[in-house]
């Protein structure tokens, strides 16, 4: 069996449908399925079992013979949650039960750890561990997403570890599956859907004097590209670590946005409007994946070219209205 946490999720989700397109069997899906807005995502998905995530740590005890794999994709993923007894309890305890379970029964593990963990890129955007601990999160996500990675590399150098192991802090993942998330979906999602209900796309005004209003810069990466890196990882079980998750490269949201309007063959049509308060004083301006070690561990191919990627999941998906994949 091969366990996916965060399974009715945007991430989770697609990796069920990559992992059943590649003839995986006996998929088990995990999670609170009480969120009726995010069940269309595992329409067709052919899955062995839905196990609830609050019984599913004793679930896991109980089947852990039978566990080939287990995906930890899920995780209190908003960026503006505050409740740190939310946040502890899902991104940091849940997680360590999972860990140990995974390590005292032999099953191999990966997690998602985030991008948030690098704050404002102070310290660089590199996955080298030995500037791991001086990273300074901007936000009570980042850090319970810091707390984990750090525990683990606690418990990894005492010798407690899964037979394999692997975190990947995601970067700005976009790509079918998120029509859910609300405010958190990609920036790709919202322009897509800006211009069918106005015909324009708003992005937000700069507060710093060093970025013109769209040109933050990030590194978006395609949905497509993380199913990849984790499959190739499931695979080959090798270097056991905490890697970056991300294209590599970082692109303006002004990018973006054309990128958009070329997908559906329109001229571009921009505003720029006030970035909302409560993000404001912590908001990212940059950022790029130093992919660096995810190559040298034997990932090699290509990632989507970003206006294909864009191309791709507004002409094959959105538009179609097929938002699953």
């Amino acid at each position: 069996m091969i366990i996916v946490t965060g399974a009715c999720g945007f991430i989770g989700s697609a990796l069920l449908g990559k992992l059943q397109e590649l003839g995986y069997g006996e998929l088990i899906a995990v999670d609170d399925f009480s969120h009726a807005s995010k069940l269309p995502n595992l329409v067709n998905k052919n899955l062995k079992a839905r196990i609830d995530r609050e019984e599913f740590p004793d679930w896991l005890i109980e089947n852990a013979p039978k566990v080939q794999f287990l995906f930890h994709i899920g995780a209190r993923t908003r960026t503006n949650e505050f409740d740190w007894d939310v946040l502890n309890h899902l991104n940091v305890d849940y997680s360590k039960k999972l860990w140990n379970a995974c390590t005292k029964f032999s099953i191999p593990f990966i997690y998602a750890s985030s991008a948030a963990t690098y704050g404002n890129g102070e310290f660089g955007f590199d996955d080298n561990p030995e500037g791991r601990s001086k990273l300074k999160p901007m936000n009570p996500y980042g850090e319970s997403k810091q707390l984990f990675d750090l525990w683990v590399e606690e418990q990894a150098e005492a010798g407690n570890h899964p037979p394999f192991w692997a975190g990947f802090k995601f970067f700005n993942v976009f790509g079918p599956n998120e029509y859910h998330k609300g405010r958190m979906a990609s920036v790709v999602f919202h322009a897509f859907n800006q211009i069918k209900d106005k015909g324009e796309v708003s992005l937000f005004k700069s507060y710093r004097y060093d970025y013109p209003d769209g040109g933050q810069r990030r590194d978006f990466v395609y949905v497509k590209d993380v199913l990849n890196v984790l499959i190739h990882f499931m695979e080959n079980r090798k270097n056991s670590g905490i890697y970056n998750l991300g294209s590599g490269q970082a692109h303006t949201f002004l990018e973006l946005a054309t990128g958009v309007f070329e997908a559906l063959n329109l001229a571009p049509n921009i505003k720029y409007v006030d970035m909302p308060e409560d993000i404001r004083n912590n908001y990212q301006y940059f950022t790029q994946a130093a992919m660096d070690r995810v190559r040298l561990a034997g990932y090699s191919v290509p990632f989507w070219d970003f206006k294909e990627a864009i191309h791709d999941y507004v002409a094959g998906y959105l538009e179609k209205q097929c938002a699953v994949y």
